[in-house]
């Protein structure tokens, strides 16, 4: 009887020790896709961030999108989540980050310029953007900058009213019309002159020059640009900004005039 027993007990033993091993028939891990295992780098209150936080995924927020790319590079984030127009002007080849790569785009969205809420100078920037469309002209600013591929037709339309009390009165009276930017290839940057260029900034400057004021760009805080707007310390937000519900819902936009997205971004496989 205690052979028989002893026999039960080992047999008890060995069946623990193979499920211990995986040798018995248990629950597989939940699988981790090599995306969610990664922590990325985005922009504070941007579209990248908003995106990495609908997908569930690990992220720093950091001050900018070139911030972003910068911790990649320095290996402190694995990834980062930019807009992909800024991608084509910041890495690859004979740029700053040549070894670094796209990979999924995670959104599909447009740029658009944002304005305080029920002011008359959105509709003159679109009517600016139609006129622009219409000669030519802005589609010559956006193959010096690359982004002509990603440019959203613009409809013809009517020179608007400028009312007596509006925003665009206030911006001729003071004389200078005052753009929130951020450091943003290919749509807001420094030339080796310390001079404001790219796509929105001489999209800008033909809006000023119509109003016949002066220009001025302000690099603000991303997360703040509604506070500076109402604030009026700023006339108008015009950085590749994306058109989220967020943005819409809090300043008065223009009409959308690129098509941009959401990109991962990676180190190059060795």
């Amino acid at each position: 009887m205690k052979k028989y027993l002893a026999l039960i007990l080992a047999l008890a033993m060995s069946c623990s020790l193979l499920t211990a091993c995986g040798g018995g028939e248990t629950e597989p891990a939940e699988d981790t896709t090599e995306e969610t295992a990664l922590v990325y780098a985005v922009e504070a209150g941007s579209a990248g961030e908003a995106t990495a936080a609908e997908n569930g995924f690990e992220y720093n927020s950091v001050a900018s999108q070139a911030d972003a790319l910068m911790e990649v590079a320095s290996g402190t984030s694995d990834a980062a989540i930019i807009d992909l127009l800024m991608a084509g002007a910041m890495i690859g080849e004979g740029t700053s980050y040549p070894d670094m790569v796209t990979g999924e785009e995670l959104t599909t969205e447009e740029y658009g310029a944002g304005c305080r809420v029920d002011s008359d100078l959105t509709a003159y920037i679109n009517w600016v953007m139609a006129e622009a469309y219409a000669d030519g002209t802005m589609q010559t600013i956006a193959e010096t900058y690359g982004v002509q591929a990603a440019l959203v037709e613009q409809a013809a339309m009517e020179e608007p009213e400028i009312a007596a009390d509006g925003d665009i009165a206030y911006i001729q009276d003071k004389g200078v019309l005052v753009v929130g930017i951020t450091d943003f290839a290919p749509m807001d940057y420094k030339d080796e002159n310390g001079e404001w260029i790219g796509f929105d900034a001489d999209m800008a400057r033909l809006v000023a020059e119509k109003l016949g004021v002066e220009i001025q760009f302000v690099e603000i805080d991303w997360d703040t640009k509604i506070m500076e707007l109402d604030s009026k310390s700023i006339d108008v937000v015009w950085n590749g900004m994306t058109l989220t519900a967020e943005v819409t819902a809090a300043m008065n936009c223009t009409n959308a005039y690129c098509n941009n997205a959401q990109v991962v971004v990676l180190p190059a496989a060795e």
